[in-house]
């Protein structure tokens, strides 16, 4: 979180890959009136939703971010959903290459079928800043990293790594370099 993965994500979906964002597909299946939709407001009570009975993403991050069973309830409702429509959008792509962006979703996925997984990290100070550019408070920063785990167990799971902290130009470099490999 805050590190660009969505930047690296989209530089891949413009040298050629097919472009997976996980969250987005979450958004997806927690809209009203879906099955997972039913079952996150019947586990987490209508607390969670906004003036248009949507889910509101904050009120359910600051409650599952604040409480570890409470995140690990959502992640067994949400990721099996998720991870199945993955799969799915990846077998149909035509593209050559998938690239998806799905961090907590991958670590609790019970299948490795990637070729390759690369983990996009930045200095901890710059990831905090552009996480607090995006409206969160320090409580929030510190509890969303700690759900994520520590980035050093993730960079001893990568086949690559893609340094984020310089300009977006050394960035590209490193995608480009990298993407010239597959």
């Amino acid at each position: 979180m805050g590190t660009g993965k969505s930047t690296v994500l989209r530089m891949l979906e413009k040298l050629g890959a097919k472009a997976i964002d996980a969250d987005l597909l979450v958004h997806l299946v927690m809209a009203k009136g879906t099955t997972v939709y039913e079952e996150v407001v019947e586990t987490f009570g209508e607390g969670i939703l906004g003036p248009k009975e949507e889910i509101d993403r904050k009120r359910l991050a600051a409650l599952v971010f604040s409480d570890e069973e409470a995140l690990k309830r959502l992640e067994a409702i949400i990721h099996p959903v998720v991870e199945s429509l993955i799969w799915e959008i990846a077998e149909e792509a035509e593209e050559e290459v998938v690239a998806i962006e799905a961090i907590k979703l991958l670590e609790a996925s019970s299948k490795r079928g990637w070729d390759a997984l690369w983990v996009v990290t930045c200095r901890p100070e710059e990831q905090r800043e552009r996480l607090r550019a995006q409206g969160l408070s320090e409580e929030e920063i510190e509890r969303r990293l700690k759900a994520q785990g520590p980035i050093s167990e993730k960079i001893k799971a990568a086949d690559v790594i893609i340094d984020n902290s310089g300009s977006r130009e050394e960035t590209w470099e490193q995608v480009k370099r990298e993407w010239d490999k597959i």
